[in-house]
């Protein structure tokens, strides 16, 4: 009895011990949604299953869009939560906004705050970590999300101070953040190179925080190669043939316009902390340089899949990174009521297992199978197949667990036999 009860505890800790520690970020510029093309949704529920981010944040969300991007990130348990979408405040006003989506369970959000600028607005958003000494010894994340102006001065000589300008506004208001926080700023800051007064005053030694590039890859980004691993714009390139969604601009994979710069504590602390080499142009695998991010000669670690995702829904790459913590982060422990998961044809069996899913629930996630033990025997990646056949012959004859490493879902049980 003391075996079994052992056996349950061992399974019951595994299946409830998810991705504990990490935050997941990711910045993305949606591109004028839903105005343009809002069909193209269902490119970004792709991609954010696949990244699966804990920070969401974006630029070029239009009023009436918040919605069908919580929808597009949502999951079962209802895990993740908007903040406030506000319409632009700055003058000219502009009907493009900052917004930000989080993982609730990880993150708690205290305060929103937005600081107008010549262009569009700065979006600073406090969080505490869900650690288990949140009272005694909270943690604050501050996130501070914008798009700066765009252009280079030969298009209009006032492009780089207009940027300059923003981020003046965003360093005077770290003047009001305690020295302690740890911080991150993203956002299309459309920068052409390392030199630009807008990149040095950000980086400032003398700011009140700290801030540094997490690639610290100075120098000057614009079309050229060298720099191809971290280029964000633009997903499409006429001279591929490949057509561009509304007007999103064209030229290929050659400029480096998107960041998450974060504050210097992040690289000292041991409590909260940058992942090293976390950060990436998702989807980008260092060889399309001035091609479409779909091109099929861009193979590598993104897959031809998800670069058809991405250039399907945006001109712009997602930027992504990492934080770590020494702590557990609160995760939820109830279990989803919504049956995601059940047997086709009974749960005893000896050669192979039937399974049905909830259609688009568990799309881009893992199967995973425990035996009594809480030792994991089988992996299974989901894709968009309704019923999934699992070969499990050469498994023991015994008791087995079914689960996700995705969703908190009731574990199923089922018998093998010989």
């Amino acid at each position: 009895m003391k075996k079994k009860l052992l056996s349950f505890f061992v399974l019951s800790c595994t299946l409830l011990s998810f991705s504990q520690g990490n935050i997941k970020v990711m910045f993305y510029n949606l591109l004028h949604y839903p105005s343009t093309q809002p069909s193209r949704i269902s490119h970004l529920e792709a991609i954010l299953d696949d990244y699966q981010p804990d920070i969401f944040a974006v630029c070029e969300l239009e009023n009436g869009g918040a919605s069908g991007v919580l929808n597009a990130i949502q999951t079962p348990d209802n895990r993740y939560v908007a903040a406030t979408f506000v319409s632009n405040q700055s003058v000219p006003s502009s009907d493009l906004q900052q917004m930000i989506y989080f993982n609730h369970q990880k993150l708690n959000l205290v305060t929103e705050t937005v600081h107008t600028t010549v262009v569009r607005d700065i979006n600073q958003y406090t969080f505490l970590l869900e650690t288990p000494d949140k009272v005694t010894n909270p943690k604050y994340l501050e996130v501070f999300v914008t798009h700066l102006k765009a252009g280079t001065n030969s298009q209009n000589p006032n492009n780089e101070q207009k940027r300059l300008d923003a981020i003046n506004v965003f360093t005077t208001a770290l003047n009001s953040v305690p020295t302690d926080r740890y911080i991150l700023f993203a956002g299309d800051f459309n920068l052409y190179d390392a030199n630009e007064p807008a990149y040095v005053e950000l980086l400032d030694p003398t700011n009140n925080i700290v801030m540094v590039d997490p690639i610290n890859r100075p120098g000057s980004w614009h079309n050229t190669s060298s720099f191809q691993d971290i280029f964000t714009q633009s997903t499409f390139s006429v001279t591929d043939g490949n057509g561009h969604i509304g007007d999103g601009s064209t030229g290929g994979i050659d400029d480096r316009f998107d960041f998450i710069m974060m504050s210097e504590n992040l690289q000292t602390s041991s409590e909260v902390y940058y992942k090293p080499n976390t950060y990436a142009a998702y989807g980008n695998n260092g060889n399309c340089w001035n091609k479409s991010i779909n091109n099929t000669s861009c193979s590598g670690t993104y897959s031809q899949t998800i670069r058809n995702h991405l250039f399907n829904f945006s001109d712009h790459l997602p930027v992504v990174m990492e934080l770590e913590t020494q702590q557990t982060l609160t995760i939820s422990s109830e279990i989803v009521v919504e049956n995601l998961l059940s047997f086709s044809d009974g749960n005893i069996v000896t050669h192979s297992l039937g399974i049905k899913k909830s259609p688009n629930k568990l799309n881009n996630s893992t199967l995973i199978i425990y035996n009594q033990l809480g030792q994991r025997v089988l992996d299974y990646y989901i894709t968009r197949e309704a019923l999934i056949t699992l070969d499990v012959a050469h498994l023991s004859t015994g008791i087995y667990y079914i689960t996700n490493d995705k969703f908190n879902i009731e574990p199923l049980k089922f018998f093998k036999t010989n």
